[in-house]
């Protein structure tokens, strides 16, 4: 299985030591497939399939997007060990299954080192929002409505182990508030019953809630980074609320993996073109659209950010004491 193969960050310089000729003649010799460990309409759907458009496009190759949903995120990050480390199978990953979910699930089957980063993508925060029937206009208003309702109300999340789950975990025990965690296989289904009323309330990432936010058709309260974001700056950051939640901060974020081992000319080329991707303009505006933010850079880059992420999220999980099994 691939879980065993040697990982790239631990061969610093060695394995990107690769002449420019030898990058310039990787190409995809079958069709590439475009692992998502999420349902589809998801911030990691959406940029598996800008990314597929491109590569089909500039590689000459057939890419197909694989939704394999469930588990946090880890059933779709099995799924590309599973495959050969030949560059023609990657994973749209984020920061649940790719860094919260080594500290939060104990039966975990894959480790940090299995993965080697590719390149980031992009970078945004989470936002608070509410159905309208919610009688909140604020967040003080909102954590008094909670409490005036302890366990009564429900707050949906793109799946146990992502960052819109622990946005809310963390939100809650911050303000000493009681709700019930209902899991979505992905932010696509969850938005649907948010704007059905099935839940009350949700962290989402602002990058696939922006046009249901415009539309008015919830209701965005703040955003979990520690700055307003430039497409919604009359949204706070939550940390600016209420003395309770000074400490808080969440940014969430979106990028191409593949399976330790990955030949060096391979992990090359497609760094390239996603950097290629990310300094489009068309991209840059879509992104802007999202709430989101290009996050270009090599290999390297991606894998410091990882890892001080892992550290990050391992911090918070040991301090709420939070443990639970992949289902």
């Amino acid at each position: 299985m691939a879980l065993h193969r040697r990982a790239a960050l631990a061969l610093p310089g060695a394995l990107f030591a690769v002449p420019a000729l030898a990058q310039a003649e990787w190409r995809p010799s079958q069709p590439m497939r475009i692992v998502v460990p999420a349902a589809p309409a998801g911030t990691t759907d959406i940029m598996a399939r800008l990314l597929a458009q491109h590569l089909q496009q500039r590689l000459g190759a057939n890419v197909v997007v694989d939704n394999r949903s469930g588990g946090g995120g880890t059933i779709g990050t099995m799924e590309v060990l599973r495959a050969p480390a030949d560059g023609h199978t990657l994973l749209s990953g984020n920061i649940g299954p790719q860094s919260i979910a080594y500290s939060l699930f104990r039966n975990l089957q894959y480790r940090p080192e299995s993965l080697q980063p590719v390149g980031n993508m992009i970078r945004g925060p989470n936002v608070l929002l509410l159905h309208p029937s919610v009688p909140a206009r604020s967040v003080p208003e909102f954590v008094a409505h909670l409490k005036q309702n302890p366990g009564r109300l429900a707050y949906g999340s793109s799946g146990v182990g992502q960052s819109p789950h622990l946005s809310g975990v963390w939100f809650t025990q911050l303000t000493g508030t009681q709700a019930t965690h209902v899991p979505y296989r992905g932010a696509g289904p969850l938005m649907q019953d948010l704007l059905a009323g099935n839940v009350q309330f949700s962290f989402d990432n602002l990058t696939t809630s922006v046009q249901q936010i415009r539309a008015g058709q919830v209701r965005a309260l703040a955003v979990t980074s520690a700055d307003r974001n430039a497409q919604m700056p009359e949204l706070p950051p939550m940390r600016e609320t209420m003395p309770e939640l000074s400490n808080y901060e969440v940014n969430t974020w979106f990028g191409i993996f593949a399976a330790a081992g990955i030949p060096a000319a391979a992990l090359r080329v497609l760094n390239a073109e996603i950097n290629a991707l990310l300094d489009m303009e068309e991209t840059r505006a879509r992104f802007a659209q999202m709430g989101g933010v290009p996050m270009p850079g090599s290999p390297e880059d991606f894998g410091r950010f990882v890892q001080a992420e892992i550290a990050k999220w391992r911090g918070v999980i040991q301090r709420e004491g939070l443990q639970m099994d992949v289902s």
